[in-house]
């Protein structure tokens, strides 16, 4: 709870609200343990889909869902901030440095305190000029912010663990079926999974062994590069193997956790990637070549990047070994350090402090 008893009425700015969004979608359980902890919330948001919060949730679109012009989105902002300024006095900047940007100067003249949650390892103007005018920054791990900054607490990521604790196993015994989530886009290195698949499908020739990818393409290169993940699938023979399953809602990763074996991650970001702690809440192995879960110790495995043998032969090793039964210590890590309970009340503390 609050450390103060000093009523809390945020503002929340953010890319999107809607629970049924493949990339987003997990905001909208954000948003719902965050109302529980505040008087009230007024959410500026890009744009708006499909949402169910509680009553002391107002969310306030910038248009995009209507395709109307970058100005108008200007417009919109800046009128929401004037329109409602004494419904908030904090607010909560999530991801998007060009929130704290544009709103950071009014903020500061009305005295209204700024929290910038932001998880990348790119470090631009944007950033550096957000910096200046926030008053506080949470980020996920050191790896997650690194512009030099006194602001920056390191919380953990957000996680709601009991949702993903409740996963019922449906998953062949006389199978390995592996998942991969996430963009595909070149900085996610699928074409390393692929062949990893096809050289274990040597190795095991009689085994029945399965890839499906969650995850859609967004901008133009990605698409060229999925065109390309798909030549390579039918060049090592892999169509049937290698499934396509599009972009999921953030409600049906559940049961696609408990349907595969392992979820294998390749990407080259650098930052924790929220899909790797939803799979450890949930229980399942994980294979990752990012530097970001060195710390990780036998929670994860870990397999050289861009290294397809080295892969397939850690995936064999390691799935005959009965790792996978490892189930609670898994969780029990993701519970403890980056859940998404923790992570609402140190926002409220924050907020709930007298000074900045």
């Amino acid at each position: 709870m609050s450390m103060s008893s000093r009523p809390i009425k945020l503002l929340v700015c953010t890319q999107k609200v809607d629970r049924n969004d493949s990339d987003l979608g997990f905001f909208h359980v954000w948003l719902e343990k965050m109302a529980s902890q505040v008087d009230s919330i007024t959410v500026i948001c890009l744009e708006k889909g499909e949402y169910k919060l509680p009553s002391n949730v107002t969310v306030l679109s910038l248009g995009k869902e209507y395709r109307i012009s970058r100005i108008a989105y200007l417009f919109r902002f800046y009128y929401y901030l004037w329109q409602y300024r004494r419904d908030y006095d904090a607010v909560f900047v999530h991801m998007n440095p060009e929130y704290a940007i544009l709103g950071g100067l009014p903020w500061r003249l009305w005295g209204k305190k700024v929290l910038l949650w932001y998880m990348h390892k790119a470090v631009n103007f944007r950033l550096w000029l957000a910096e200046k005018f926030v008053t506080k920054i949470f980020t996920a791990s050191k790896e997650s912010f690194r512009l030099p900054s006194k602001k920056v607490e390191v919380t953990g990521h957000g996680i709601d663990v009991d949702h993903f604790a409740s996963r019922t196993e449906n998953k062949p015994d006389n199978a390995w079926k592996f998942l991969w989530v996430g963009r595909i886009s070149p900085v996610k290195d699928l074409e390393t999974v692929i062949l990893a698949v096809a050289a274990l499908k040597k190795m095991r020739p009689n085994f029945s062994i399965t890839l499906d990818v969650v995850g859609e393409p967004i901008t133009n290169a990605d698409r060229e590069y999925k065109r390309t993940i798909e030549e390579l699938v039918n060049k090592e023979a892999m169509k049937g193997i290698v499934r396509f399953a599009g972009g999921k809602k953030y409600s049906e990763m559940l049961g696609e956790y408990g349907t595969h074996h392992a979820l294998i991650h390749t990407s080259r970001t650098g930052s924790l990637d929220k899909v790797v702690l939803e799979a450890l809440a949930a229980g399942i192995l994980v294979f990752t070549s990012s530097e970001a879960y060195a710390g990780f110790g036998d929670l994860v495995v870990r397999f050289s990047a861009n290294n397809y043998e080295d892969l397939a032969q850690t995936i064999e090793k390691n799935m005959i070994s009965g790792i996978l039964d490892n189930t609670a210590e898994r969780r029990n890590f993701v519970r403890e350090r980056h859940n998404l309970n923790l992570l609402v009340y140190k926002i409220d503390d924050y907020l709930s402090l007298d000074k900045f």
